[in-house]
């Protein structure tokens, strides 16, 4: 089957429960472009620079999601146009988007990224920190930037009930979020499932996944 049929059959399963990414990190222009004629306008880049590369070939409809470990000295590339930063995961970062977003005279949409897997390559804030970082994001006020959800990895493993557990960990803080709403703060967005996992997350509360391998097959 075809990127663009993959694609179908993946909308049907998801219906109206979620949003979804489609992660097109290493594939060409030209096999994106089929997703696009679809009406698939949510793309997800892990590195700044394929997704400079691969802009000026594409919809300037497109919606660009940033899911991957972002850099400091990487926002001012993204700023004038990324639709959903999903790996806001220090207050460094997020002082150096809202320079930048204020410069382009933008806000710049963020997901607070939330450490909730057994494996210590995730990046993230761990579950415990969330508040006090949150606390120091709303007292220094950084313009330009709005939190208006979470994004988690969970473990690359097997163990469906070791993923569920985690998932299930990051659904109740993004409720529990929900009290602390302000105007820099949305719980509008719970970011969790790639291809290993998605239906879990799914069923475990997630608004918005991250599918890449599901859709275009194996990574180059």
């Amino acid at each position: 089957m075809s990127a663009a049929e993959n694609l179908k059959k993946l909308l049907d399963e998801i219906g109206n429960r979620a949003r979804l990414v489609a992660v097109t990190k290493t594939h060409s222009p030209e096999l994106i472009k089929p997703l696009i004629a679809t009406g698939q306008l949510d793309l997800g880049e892990n590195k700044v620079q394929e997704m400079l590369d691969k802009m000026p070939e594409l919809s300037p409809e497109v919606k660009w999601h940033m899911i991957g470990h972002l850099q400091t000295n990487k926002v001012k590339f993204i700023a004038p146009f990324v639709h959903l930063i999903h790996s806001l995961d220090s207050l460094k970062l997020a002082a150096e988007i809202s320079q930048h977003a204020q410069k382009n005279k933008r806000v710049i949409d963020c997901l607070l990224q939330i450490h909730v897997a057994e494996e210590p390559s995730k990046f993230g804030v761990g579950p415990e920190e969330v508040d006090k970082f949150l606390d120091e994001f709303q007292a220094k006020n950084f313009p330009g930037i709005r939190i208006c959800g979470i994004m988690t990895m969970a473990t690359f493993t097997d163990d469906t009930a070791r993923v569920r557990k985690e998932f299930r960990l990051a659904k109740s803080i993004f409720d529990r979020l929900k009290n602390r709403e302000a105007d820099t703060l949305r719980m509008d967005i719970l970011s969790m499932g790639m291809t290993q996992d998605y239906t879990l997350a799914l069923e475990e509360g997630a608004t918005m996944l991250r599918v890449g391998s599901k859709i275009f097959g194996a990574r180059n």
